[in-house]
């Protein structure tokens, strides 16, 4: 893994935010192709400072702006709000009331430490490629149900930078969604239920819903290599004793039997699948054979989200393209084409596109060459010859895709508005 000092980020951050941030590309996604004049203007930024100082509501007229101003301050985090009815950095000066968040995509933060319960291999704010896989079910079970039983076509999902992933959902009635029907549409998507003090989180009936067995079935490609040979979930009596606790007290008996001439984790799941069938049988109850077995799948593999992340118009979340402070590793998107092979080990790292950078070849031909060069251009030059590059690229695709179906909009309302 890079290695990163802390210390040296105050001069890393400086060198990212003038030659490396791609400010184009960021400010052609919030301005959403200027569809709305003060679309930008209304939107709300908010910085984290060195010593963790913290400033909100600020807003900014134009992409020359939020750069000088991010130049000038060299965040150590960005997080983006929701778009006010007023100028964010205006809102003292705005009558009591009248300062209203009206627009925001509909987001999710699924964070690795709500794993806490059923990971064996870290806790806390640490992650391995052991349990990085509950990410990758996470993405592919929340998008698969984005995309195909909600029908939201523009999904931009981002590396936090440390232990979990956020997912940015843009489509245009997407973004004017009220709390409420948010907090429907995060109802539908949780099934694990239930604090510290629950042991059993997840139960199911004899109508189990498409969107359950979908999920089962991404779960199914990863369950064995994940849980029972990375995690190991039926090692011992201690962890099994977790699973005995999901399941009806009648086959304990039959389970803590079997489970003791087991020799390893398949062993005992291969056990505790054909105790399940015969306990069903045998009480003339076949057709729920699946449900305990997918149950306990579930529980330990399921998406976690954060309710209150989703549901609030006005809720920040960090932006992508940020520095994770205490990793180095910035926040990039995931190609969804390619989330099996999405490494949270092999993202850039503040200190690697730095160096990276250096490295370029600064002959004096190159010099005369570029003195002439804008800004942008150099910047565009500069991070196209980093390992950023290939991210930028994801985030571009996910633009274009917008940029298309924001046209393909405006000419369908064009052909309505004709008079024939």
């Amino acid at each position: 893994m890079e290695s990163f000092d802390p210390a040296e980020l105050p001069e890393l951050l400086k060198l990212y935010y003038r030659r490396l941030f791609p400010y184009a590309q960021y400010y052609r996604w919030l301005n959403y192709g200027g569809v709305v004049k003060n679309y930008f203007q209304h939107r709300e930024f908010s910085f984290t400072l060195k010593d963790d100082i913290y400033i909100r509501y600020q807003s900014f007229n134009n992409q020359n702006d939020l750069e000088k101003e991010m130049q000038k301050m060299n965040p150590y985090k960005i997080d983006i709000g929701a778009v006010y009815s007023h100028r964010p950095s205006q809102h003292s000066t705005v009558k009591l009331g009248a300062f209203q968040a009206q627009e925001k995509e509909l987001v999710f933060d699924i964070d690795m430490t709500d794993y806490d319960d059923v990971r064996r291999c870290c806790s806390s704010a640490d992650i391995c490629s052991k349990c990085w896989t509950l990410m990758t079910m996470a993405i592919l079970i929340i998008d698969r149900a984005l995309k195909e039983d909600f029908g939201f076509k523009h999904r931009l999902w981002v590396y936090s930078g440390r232990r979990g992933v956020h997912c940015w959902v843009c489509d245009e009635s997407v973004r004017k969604l009220s709390s409420a029907v948010r907090s429907g549409i995060v109802e539908y998507l949780s099934l694990v239920k239930g604090g510290q003090d629950v042991k059993k989180k997840v139960h199911l009936n004899e109508k189990v819903h498409p969107f359950v067995r979908r999920s089962i079935n991404i779960i199914k490609k990863y369950f064995e290599e994940y849980a029972l040979v990375g995690q190991d979930i039926l090692e011992n009596k201690e962890s099994w004793d977790k699973i005995l606790a999901l399941v009806p007290e009648a086959i304990h008996a039959d389970l803590q039997q079997g489970f003791q001439k087991c020799h390893s984790s398949l062993q005992r799941w291969e056990h505790l699948k054909k105790t399940i069938a015969k306990h069903q049988n045998n009480t003339k109850n076949d057709k729920c054979a699946p449900w305990l077995e997918w149950e306990i799948m579930l529980q330990y593999c399921f998406p976690r989200l954060d309710i209150n992340v989703s549901k609030g118009i006005n809720h920040l979340l960090k932006s992508p393209f940020s520095v994770h402070p205490k990793t180095g590793r910035i926040s990039v998107p995931i190609n969804l084409q390619k989330v099996d092979q999405f490494d949270p080990f092999t993202v850039p790292t503040i200190s690697s596109i730095c160096r990276e950078l250096d490295a370029i070849s600064n002959n004096e031909e190159e010099k005369e060459e570029n003195e002439a060069e804008s800004d942008i251009k150099r910047r565009t030059r500069d991070y196209k010859k980093t390992s950023l590059a290939p991210y930028v690229k994801v985030f571009e695709q996910f633009l274009e895709n917008l940029d298309k179906s924001r046209k393909g909009e405006l000419l369908k309302k064009s052909d309505l508005q004709k008079d024939f």
